[in-house]
This record gives structure tokens, sequence and C-alpha cells, in this order.
């Protein structure tokens, strides 16, 4: 496991502790994958420039 993956680990496994929230050991690999994924994911939003022309919005309005 690279230390990418053992600090999320250690996210989850403190974070299912202060939210109450226990997550047994088989599920703990898909947990880690899933936040992985949802990482990777926000990476390419946050990365993503927006051009100068266009301003971003504070709060989401459909």
């Amino acid at each position: 496991m690279n230390d990418h993956k053992m600090n999320i680990q250690e996210y989850i496994q403190q974070t299912s502790v202060i939210i109450e929230l226990p997550i047994d050991s088989e599920s703990m690999p898909g947990v880690i994958d899933n936040l992985t994924r949802i990482a990777e994911i926000a990476k390419l939003v946050t990365e993503f420039e927006l051009p100068e022309t266009v301003e971003a919005a504070p709060i989401f309005q459909p």
C-alpha cells in the first residue's frame, strides 16, 4: 500500500470515529477505493482553469 492510500485509510478511520460511523474491516477496502476515486475527480475539478472571462459562481443555482 502506498503512502497516499495509507493516509486515506488513516483519514477514514479517524473520521469514522469522530462521526460515530463504524466501518468493518471487510468494507474498508471499498471505502478506501471510493474515497480515492472521489479525490481523483475532485483534483480534476479543482485544477481546471477557468478562462479570464468566466467568474466562478459561489452558489450553484440550476
